[in-house]
């Protein structure tokens, strides 16, 4: 009975300054969307590690990505125990147009690449019509409505890694197994890049990037990984091999000082509107010290001013923090459509729906603290005696 009154006084004042309240419950659904799309932009750059497959392994050159390896290896990682499958890819990095045209380019050996990569769906006549033609590509459906592409248009590349201009013919489109694989890719032909490394540049014919390697039981990564590394110990290309998700983490942590600065501003942001958040309601204590001694002479206690006090301030700061988690969804949306050649995935996921709540929950209770505390101590003749 006693919870039920404090709530609907605590309603009441919190919509005495209507203009206020407004505008502090904007500010805290700013500071809540704020915090949930900042920690949504950190989840979304590791997704793609979260995506990789547990039964994929990445065998590269153990002294960097920079150095490549011959192609030789395949044959002798296919035959470590456990291993089902090896297909080879080299990064090709073109320019299509120009640099802010940017998409991923792989060349790949066309026997084998989508054997491997089962999540890329291509019909099977455009596969194979693919596979007979070495200046034959393969693009994401994102590539294709981004740029209009369709089956037999040519796309011309200018050759950064490899020099030149490449001129490539769409033979097939590929889509997502489901809605969180890459569709942004342009696959080519191994093969065919390296005929023309042969003529122009013979030290870097025969090599690849990484190897992909398909292995019979994810438990057994670890083993067969040290396997594969132990047989080209001491050689001239020493390799590392390490899961997919491991290899792909390799790369966010090139970045993960830049991801450390957005959560830190993401927490930053909250605690800047708790600090707005407990001006307003010393202000508005401030306002009401009368109300609250004559309430005190009336025989309420000091608790229960406290709580009032701390009602109102949590009242305000779960509906301003409701409202920013409903705009978080929309928002994130909208934002992923204007950056979807940035992010794989951008998914709202249930914890930072649940540290957005927290957030909020600490907003108000902390804001509250100081003018709950000073408006239980004030005497009755002072607060009576306060011109408000």
């Amino acid at each position: 009975m006693l919870a039920a009154y404090i709530v609907r006084l605590a309603r009441k004042n919190m919509w005495r300054h209507r203009l206020r309240t407004g505008l502090t419950m904007a500010g805290i659904a700013v500071a809540i969307v704020s915090f949930g799309l900042l920690r949504t932009v950190v989840d979304s750059w590791y997704a793609g590690a979260e995506l990789g497959s547990s039964a994929r392994l990445i065998t590269r050159n153990e002294a960097s990505l920079s150095f490549s390896l011959p192609v030789t290896y395949a044959a002798r990682i296919r035959r470590v125990p456990g291993v089902r499958g090896v297909t080879w890819v080299n990064w090709f990095g073109g320019i299509y147009v120009d640099d802010k045209h940017f998409f991923p380019q792989y060349a790949v050996d066309a026997g084998s690449y989508f054997d491997l990569y089962p999540e890329f769906v291509v019909p099977p006549a455009q596969l194979s019509a693919f596979q007979h033609d070495r200046r034959g590509v393969i693009v994401g459906r994102k590539l294709v409505r981004k740029y209009g592409w369709k089956i037999g248009d040519q796309v011309p590349l200018k050759g950064t890694i490899y020099p030149g201009t490449w001129s490539f013919t769409i033979r097939g489109i590929y889509g997502g197994a489901d809605a969180k694989v890459d569709e942004g890719q342009f696959i080519l032909h191994w093969d065919y890049v390296n005929e023309a490394l042969k003529r122009a540049l013979p030290s870097l014919a025969d090599r690849a990037g990484v190897f992909v390697v398909d292995i019979d039981h994810p438990a057994q990564a670890a083993a067969i990984s040290a396997a594969i590394d132990s047989g080209f110990a001491n050689s001239l290309a020493e390799t590392r091999t390490e899961t997919q998700k491991a290899f792909q983490l390799g790369f966010i942590a090139m970045v993960d000082t830049i991801l450390l600065a957005i959560q830190t501003v993401a927490y930053v942001v909250v605690l800047i509107m708790m600090a707005v958040m407990a001006n307003t309601m010393a202000m508005s204590a401030r306002e009401r010290m009368r109300e609250y001694a004559t309430l005190k002479a009336l025989g309420f206690r000091d608790s229960f001013v406290s709580l009032l006090i701390i009602g109102e301030s949590l009242s305000l700061s779960l509906a301003g923090g409701a409202l920013g988690i409903a705009l978080t969804f929309p928002l994130a949306d909208a934002f992923f459509k204007a950056t979807r050649d940035l992010f794989l995935v951008f998914e709202v996921r249930p914890l930072t729906i649940v540290l957005q709540l927290v957030s909020a929950l600490l907003i108000g209770l902390c804001a509250a603290l100081a003018p709950a505390w000073s408006s239980a101590r004030v005497r009755i003749v002072d607060g009576l005696r306060a011109v408000t």
